[in-house]
């Protein structure tokens, strides 16, 4: 399965990070957030990344070109003008770099990414900011189960964000971001058929309205119930808390040796 990861917003509540470079490239632990959410795929053998770029794409493009070159001892020959790697580190990723445009929405940068995804075959959907201890082979397998159209991950976080009212597994209605609601809310850990693409109307769209919203009316968007950690890095102070989970050893997403 392919992993599809939005990376490509402004960023503007954690502004003191995000003028400088993409959202997705602020590090935790000395590596880009994007960094940690692909290893959190990797760890359940899903290796085929899609990145949505927009705002800085090029520093999200410069950093996978040189990817290698970073995590390997090297040999310069300058006469013979030959690099030479030696004990690289590397991971075993395929990662497709896509520019969907500086002010695309969710949904449009989806909908432009739609020809690299693979006919008839389900697909994650996620967000450039967001990491969990999400079980992420059961959630691919409950899809399957199902066979609906999409699933979201549901999670209870402290914060808010859109809500879900789910009934036998069944997401019936999808609010984003209803006020005084403490119910489950989109975890942002999906998986899709690539026919909710075609829900997608242009780059205005945001995947979270017309799409999500639809999915649900329609009968069609299942919920993955998540019980564990969560956090999305949305300001300086999300940042600064998943730093410290780092720093500690004990990071809850951290899936892998």
């Amino acid at each position: 399965m392919k992993t599809v990861i939005l990376a490509g917003g402004l960023g503007t509540r954690i502004s003191e990070e995000s003028h400088l470079r993409p959202k997705p490239m602020i590090e935790i632990g000395g590596r880009p957030i994007l960094w940690h959410i692909m290893k959190m795929f990797s760890a359940h053998g899903f290796n085929d990344f899609v990145v949505c770029l927009g705002y800085k794409g090029y520093i999200i493009k410069e950093y996978f070109s040189n990817y290698v070159l970073h995590n390997a001892d090297l040999t310069v020959d300058l006469a013979k003008g030959s690099v030479e790697y030696h004990a690289t580190n590397h991971e075993p990723w395929r990662v497709t770099l896509v520019d969907t445009g500086p002010e695309t929405m969710t949904g449009g940068r989806l909908k432009r990414v739609a020809q690299y995804l693979e006919p008839g075959e389900p697909f994650f959907f996620t967000y450039g900011d967001g990491v969990a201890d999400v079980d992420l082979t059961a959630l691919a397998a409950f899809h399957r189960a199902h066979g609906k159209q999409a699933t979201v991950t549901a999670v209870a976080p402290p914060g808010r964000y859109g809500a879900l009212e789910i009934a036998e597994n069944r997401v019936e209605r999808f609010m984003e971001k209803p006020p005084g609601d403490n119910g489950l809310i989109n975890g942002g850990f999906f998986v899709l058929q690539p026919q909710v693409v075609s829900r997608v109307a242009d780059d205005a769209t945001p995947f979270e309205a017309a799409p999500l919203e639809g999915l649900a009316r329609d009968g069609e968007l299942m919920a993955f119930r998540h019980e564990g950690f969560w956090a999305a890095m949305d300001t300086l102070r999300d940042k600064n808390q998943l730093e410290a989970l780092w720093a500690s050893g004990e990071a809850p997403w951290r899936q892998w040796k």
